[in-house]
């Protein structure tokens, strides 16, 4: 009988039932032939002037702990179908998770009863034709099989380590395997299985004065080292505590790649075509017109996204799993091979469907990641070669101060350490910072090796004159 790892009782297995026949049946990962088989039997039922169907399923897996304790672990399993209906210039969804003929007829003729009850969408765009798309490296059998055993044995080699150091442990990791198809009535089909797993940790010292943190994702989870990550946590953790307070300020820092992210990711989902052309963006230009074609960062950022990138593969069309900035469904556009930003200028912006018609471009659609071209060095070295600056660790809590000038503030957390001549001194206290991540690609000294972090490959920054402006009593 298979066993899992009991909710609130330190690294104890226990036996649970197998699985039913219906949780296998959801359990499944359809096939790309399956997959088109239920997709045209629901356009064969439709009555629509256009119909598009999204199909995905999989597994979801995880495991979670505190107090060097675990406190819950499970797995789900979904299988579900939305059918959108057109007539004209209205459109309606319905959506359902039984796949008999039956249900999916009753499923588009509700679509189509929720369509003609609503009103006309102005920016509505024709659904596309058939497409080609990019199949990428992102279904890998080793996350596939993560079982509970697993999750056990993942979980055991975060807190051992942790409890033999008088250390505090608190982590969790997600694992899911599945698919996603979608097609439509004039012939497009897309198909894209996955697999994802995705790790944090953070350490903290018996007195509660030291964090440490450290955080992993990666399709292929042969590449994940529990063990490894929470050694990172734990070092952290220890030489963080009797932070010291330092005067706020403008400072050299040295981002780690979980430091930087947010406010990279922040920046990228703002290169939105529209928001430029209507003033509302970083790229907008005073009296009208966009920054498009211009140069707004240090010549040596050059931002792209791949998806067929071997680090952090993404399906080939958007919302197809297996990426972090897409989101949301698909509109059948393929994701190619897209430079953003060379040479610190603004190479491209992503449309919408009906902006890019209104503008009379081609227009692409926003990547699914993207990858920072770093350098060779390594996080140690840039430390090296630091005369003064700090080192964070992470941020968090961050909030949006002008969107017009990505301005942000937040907070440095699990790790901010005072670097001199080359070494890490001693740890301070965290800092609230004011600043935009437009700003820091333009005080650039240096990058790194980039890593994969949140679906994309970020390298480290080493950023001069970095605003903090108070101090904060948070670990």
């Amino acid at each position: 009988m298979p066993l899992y790892l009991c909710p609130f009782e330190p690294l104890t297995l226990c036996a649970f039932e197998p699985h039913s026949q219906k949780t296998k049946q959801m359990n499944k990962i359809l096939t790309k032939e399956e997959s088109k088989k239920i997709i045209d039997k629901v356009l064969a039922f439709s009555k629509a002037d256009e119909m598009s169907v999204a199909l995905n399923g999989g597994r979801t897996g995880n495991i979670r702990y505190a107090r060097n304790s675990v406190s819950t672990s499970g797995e789900s399993y979904d299988q579900s179908l939305a059918v959108t209906a057109v007539f004209g210039k209205r459109s309606g969804t319905a959506t359902i998770n039984e796949f008999d003929d039956s249900s999916l007829e009753k499923t588009v003729r509700r679509a189509e009863e929720i369509a003609r009850l609503a009103p006309e969408n102005p920016e509505y765009m024709p659904m596309l034709g058939a497409q080609t798309y990019i199949e990428a490296p992102t279904f890998a059998d080793s996350t596939a099989n993560i079982d509970p055993d697993y999750r056990a044995k993942a979980a055991f080699d975060s807190i051992d380590p942790c409890s033999k150091k008088g250390l505090t442990a608190a982590g969790y990791m997600e694992d899911s395997a599945g698919y996603s198809a979608i097609g439509n009535s004039k012939g497009l089909f897309g198909y894209n299985k996955s697999t994802s797993v995705d790790f944090s940790i953070t350490v903290r010292t018996a007195d509660g004065l030291g964090s440490g943190y450290a955080i992993r994702d990666f399709n292929d989870v042969s590449k994940l080292s529990t063990k490894q990550a929470t050694e990172i946590a734990m070092q952290k953790a220890l030489a963080s505590s009797a932070a010291k307070a330092l005067e706020p300020g403008k400072y050299t820092v040295i981002l780690e790649p979980a430091a930087s992210i947010d406010l990279l990711q922040n920046m990228m989902r703002s290169m939105d075509a529209r928001n430029a052309d209507e003033g509302r963006s970083f790229l907008s230009k005073k009296g009208g017109g966009t920054r498009l074609g211009e140069k707004l960062f240090d010549e040596r950022v050059n931002i792209y996204s791949d998806p067929s990138n071997s680090e952090i593969p993404t399906s080939g069309f958007g919302g197809g799993g297996g990426g972090r900035m897409g989101g949301g469904g698909s509109d059948g556009r393929p994701q190619e091979k897209i430079s953003w930003i060379e040479n610190g200028v603004v190479k491209n912006v992503y449309y919408s469907r009906f902006w890019a018609d209104k503008k009379g471009v081609k227009g692409v659609p926003p990547p699914s990641g993207f990858i920072i071209a770093g350098g060779t060095e390594s996080l140690a070295e840039l430390i090296k070669g630091t005369e003064k600056g700090i080192l964070v660790t992470r941020m968090w809590y961050i909030r949006a101060v002008d969107p017009q000038t990505l301005l942000y503030t937040g907070l440095t957390r699990d790790g901010t350490f005072y670097i001199e001549k080359g070494q890490i001194k001693f740890p301070v206290k965290n800092f609230r910072f004011n600043e935009s991540p437009i700003i820091m690609l333009n005080n650039l000294e240096a990058m790194g090796v980039p890593t994969r972090i949140g679906g994309c490959l970020v390298p480290p920054l080493k950023i001069r004159d970095f605003t903090f402006s108070s101090l904060s009593d948070a670990v």
